[in-house]
């Protein structure tokens, strides 16, 4: 199982940084889990092959490139974007972003080969296929309706809390997976914002400390993602200096292989 997060910010040179104002990881180059970059940082075979988007929740910095993906392809598409998503997240979609103010209902439109926007619905806790993965849905504690997942593969499988502050119901499931290969987790403030990480639904360093400690998996690799870009070196920093078993940063557009 190959894995890459998109890349998503530029530097003031003009090139891609290692910050992250948007998410969408790509799995073996055919299936998005969700979409903030997703438009504007997939190489062509991606593009092409990527037919299955399998959201998180509704926030922006998750969402922003579906709407333009699915116009680039939308002459061309011989089948439509499958968009995996809780029912409250495809209610967001179709209120806010797909309703003709903000840009056209897709899933009112057909091109030459028939719908170009299809939505299948996942449930809270549900098990189910995406192209050649199966998913495990689980609710974590975000602001928001939201999901982690688990993507299993051949023997394979990898962890996901998308955004989320303290959660049981995630680690209750990863840790009768058998056969985790990677668990990718938030870490979106440092610890002097708090406050911030409380209101909004996030981790800190520390917060993340205590809620490595409920992993029973000490030996998988930890790979920390969301880092708000603004406070990046700060989170680095203190992550650090807690020293925390084979817990690193994920490199943005870097290929990981597991």
């Amino acid at each position: 199982m190959r894995l890459q997060l998109l890349p998503s910010t530029i530097d003031p040179t003009g090139k891609v940084s290692g910050g992250q104002h948007f998410t969408c990881f790509v799995i073996d180059d055919r299936v998005a889990i969700d979409a903030g970059s997703l438009a504007t940082s997939v190489s062509d075979a991606q593009r092409e092959n990527i037919r299955d988007v399998l959201l998180t929740h509704a926030h922006l910095d998750h969402i922003a490139g579906l709407p333009l993906f699915i116009d680039d392809l939308f002459a061309n598409l011989d089948e439509p974007v499958r968009v995996h998503a809780r029912r409250e997240v495809i209610e967001v979609l179709e209120r806010d972003v797909f309703n003709w103010a903000v840009y056209p209902r897709f899933s009112e439109l057909r091109n030459a080969n028939g719908p170009v926007l299809e939505y299948r619905e996942i449930g809270a806790n549900d098990e189910f296929g995406v192209a050649h993965l199966k998913i495990r849905s689980v609710d974590v504690n975000h602001k928001v309706t939201s999901s982690g997942f688990v993507v299993e593969h051949d023997d394979k499988s990898i962890a996901l809390s998308g955004d989320t502050a303290e959660m049981d119901a995630f680690w209750e499931l990863i840790n009768e997976t058998e056969g985790l290969s990677a668990l990718l987790i938030e870490c979106a403030f440092p610890n002097d914002l708090g406050d911030l990480a409380d209101i909004s639904h996030h981790l800190t360093p520390d917060r993340l400390a205590r809620e490595l400690d409920k992993f029973r998996n000490k030996d998988c690799p930890v790979y920390v993602v969301n880092l708000k870009p603004m406070y990046r070196e700060m989170i680095i920093a203190e992550i650090r200096s807690l020293r925390l078993s084979s817990v690193e940063i994920l490199e943005v557009g870097r290929i990981y292989e597991f």
